[in-house]
Parts: structure tokens; sequence; C-alpha cells
């Protein structure tokens, strides 16, 4: 038998190697980070996409409603309104601006010094008040020169006509010739000229010394004073001593669209007054009412709008000259119409609807077809009766046949009662229309 050596057992008894260790494959890393990004596009795509259009659906194509809500165990509090019958008026508005009917800029007609002024600025002055005067010595120092001329040139006349009157007496003796006649005629005509001038000359005197006196050719506000007294004025100086421009009554200068046009004019050519409103910048307080009183001649081509002006009493001076404003055009009344409130009509991108709340204290999903829009109500042409009861808020939790709970007592709103106020103040403003 063999005998192994020391070295050679602890040869045979040596450990085995380590194993080596797999590492995973880069292929299937990948697969598993396109996976996760597909799966990310997904759910941002429903996010983004499909969600708001479940949203959007209208609530008879939605999903059953909870089982709470269908038996009865949560009825889901809403706030409803009344569908009233009244009157809802068509209205065109545009921007527009108040213009005076007159605004005069005062100058002098004769140069001089300007002595004194008799008003204080943004008065009101009346047509003939006195306002200015101008130093008047100059002018009637002009008026005597021509005073003094005309009495000269007149005995001037006289005399020429003595002689005229012997002329013809010796001319019928055959004393003097026809010759010397017609030209003491002529020197009488002349006279009668000279004396005409002179006249002239006075009256325009006497109108220099009117003009000295400058007065109001208008009932207006004065604005604030341009030339002080003592400065020299001149007939011919640009810049005038005051602006009058008339406030009572004054007008609105607004555009409407040209698609607007044929209704407004042929109510105009068959002689209505169509009432104007004069609104605020942001449409929220009205500051008067008047009425329609002409229009431009011609459509403007770069904005496709017509210019219309309105007047306006403006006994209170709501309105001030140059100031901007919506101006409100009535073009009609119409009476005994279905209204609901805005907050009422709900919207999706294939209908207009309204949830209507049955007596049994469910709601249904009414397709409606609406009119005029104006203020706070909303007038139904078709779809929906007058006493039906629509709801106005809560809204976004209702399903085609979900309970509900009105708000307030007794069943019924607080916004009904506010409703019925609203639209007798709809009828009582439809009236003064």
């Amino acid at each position: 038998m063999d005998l192994q050596t020391p070295s050679a057992l602890k040869t045979d008894r040596s450990p085995a190697p380590p194993e080596v260790r797999k590492e995973p494959s880069r292929s299937s890393s990948g697969v598993w980070l396109w996976l996760l990004l597909v799966a990310a596009l997904g759910a941002a795509g429903y996010y983004y996409f499909l969600l708001p259009r479940l949203k959007q659906a209208p609530p008879g194509n939605a999903a059953p409603a909870a089982a709470g809500s269908r038996k009865g165990g949560g009825s889901i509090p809403v706030v409803t309104a009344t569908a009233q019958k009244g009157n809802i008026g068509v209205y065109y508005t545009g921007l527009g601006a108040v213009t005076p009917i007159y605004t005069v800029t005062i100058k002098a007609r004769v140069d001089g010094q300007l002595m004194t002024i008799h008003y204080k600025e943004s008065e009101t002055v009346h047509e003939g008040d006195l306002l200015a005067e101008i130093d008047p010595r100059p002018y009637q120092v002009q008026l005597e020169q021509a005073v003094g001329q005309q009495r000269k040139d007149q005995a001037t006349l006289d005399n020429a006509r003595t002689d005229l009157a012997r002329y013809q007496t010796l001319w019928k003796q055959n004393a003097i010739p026809q010759q010397q006649l017609a030209t003491q005629e002529a020197t009488v005509k002349q006279d009668e000229g000279i004396l005409a001038t002179d006249q002239g000359q006075i009256d325009s005197a006497k109108l220099n010394l009117t003009y000295c006196q400058i007065t109001s050719p208008i009932t207006g506000h004065v604005g604030l004073r341009l030339v002080d007294p003592g400065n020299i004025v001149h007939a011919s100086d640009s810049n005038g001593l005051l602006v009058i421009t008339q406030i009572e009554p004054i007008s609105v200068i607004f555009t409407i669209a040209e698609d607007q046009l044929p209704p407004v004019l042929k109510k105009m050519r068959a002689g209505q007054r169509l009432r104007v409103e004069a609104w605020d910048r942001e449409l929220k307080n009205r500051l008067t009412q008047g009425a329609l009183m002409t229009h431009d001649n011609q459509i403007d081509q770069s904005t496709g709008t017509l210019k219309l002006r309105a007047v306006f009493d403006n006994k209170d001076d709501s309105l001030f000259p140059n100031q901007f404003v919506n101006a409100r055009l009535l073009v009609e009344q119409k009476t005994g119409v279905t209204l609901v409130p805005n907050a009422a009509v709900q919207r999706n991108s294939q209908s207009t609807y309204l949830y209507v709340v049955k007596p049994d204290q469910t709601v249904t999903v009414r397709q409606v077809k609406l009119g005029v829009t104006e203020g706070d109500q909303t007038e139904i042409a078709s779809g929906l009766n007058p006493g039906e009861v629509v709801v106005t808020d809560g809204v976004d939790k209702l399903q085609e046949g979900s309970k509900v709970s009105p708000a307030g007592a007794g069943g019924r709103a607080p916004g009904n009662n506010t409703q019925s106020r609203q639209s007798g103040a709809g009828k009582k403003a439809g009236k003064g229309r």
C-alpha cells in the first residue's frame, strides 16, 4: 500500500474554489423599465384625458349612484329655485365715451388788455352771461373819430345837394350847360357814398366795443382759466381764454356690431324711442339712462362697427365729459317668458341641461334650450315650465335619480325667496323699460 506524504494529504484536503455569481442580464432590467414607463404614461393619460370627459358627461349617462343615496339613507343637500314667469330685455352692449353735445372755446375777437373776469372756474354759466372784459378805451376813441368824420362828410353832402338844386334851376333857364348839372349830380352821389362809409366805420367801432365784453354763447360748465387778467390778448391767438362744455344734456357715443344694426334701424325708422343705459366700466352700477338719438352714416370697415349717439338729461351730473362707460341699448322687451337663475344652467360639450327636482325629492336631467341672459337670470326657451323646481347649488354630486334634500325649512331653499324677489324686481324693471 502506498503511503502518502503529509504534503500530499494537505493538497488533497484543500477547499474547493468559490462559485462564480451570475449578474442579472441587462435585457431583463430594460424590459422592466419599459413596463414602468408605459404604466406611468397610461395613468397620466387617464387623469388628463379620460377623467375630465367622465366629469363633463351628462349625469344621465354616468354610472349608477352610490348605494347610500339610492336607498334614501344619504340624501344630497342642494339649493333650489323655482322657475318664474316674467319679463326680460334684449340688450346690445357697446363701449362708449361721454361726449358733450356742445363744447365752445372762448377766444378774444379784438386785441387789448384783459381787464376783468366775471366767472369762477368749474361753475355753471348760462347763455348771455358776462364772462370777461377787454379794455374798451381804444375802440371808444375809434368810435368818436368815426362819428366826427361822419358829421364832416354830412356837411359836405348837404352843401353839394344845395348846389345841385341851384344848378337844376339854372339849367331849366338855359343859364348853364347840361354837363355842369350832371357833374354836380355825380358829386352829390359821391358824397352820399362817403357818408355810407362813415356809417360803416361807426358800426365797426360799436361792434368792437361789443366784443370787448365777452359773453357765454351756451349754457354749460366753465373749465380752468387759461388767461389771467392783465395779459394782452389778440384775436389771432391760437389758445382761447376758457372752455365751456355743455353738461345738461350730454351724449354718449358708443358702437355696436354691424350684424346688430338692422333691428335697431328698423325700430328707429318706425319712430320708436329706444332706451339706452350707461353703466360703469365693470358693468356693476347703472349710472343713468337716456334715449338713442342718432347714428353715424357709415360703418367702420376696420372694426365692423357703427357709432351711435345716445342723449342723457344728466341732471345729477352722473356723466362727465370723456368718461368711458358701457352703453346698453334695449332693443326688445320679452314678456311672459320662463326665467331661472344663471346658476341652474349646466353645460357640457353636447347639450345644455338642468337638474329638475321631482315631487318625490329625486332629480332628473332635463335638456333645455336657452334664450336671453340678462343679469342673474336666463330665459328658458323650451324644456321647462314655470313653477318647476331646479337645482342651483350642489350639482356636482348629483346624478339621474339622486335623492336630494333642498336646503331651508319646509324643503324650500332660501334661494327660492331670493329668486322670487329677483323676479319681482325684474318685472318692475321690465315695466320701467
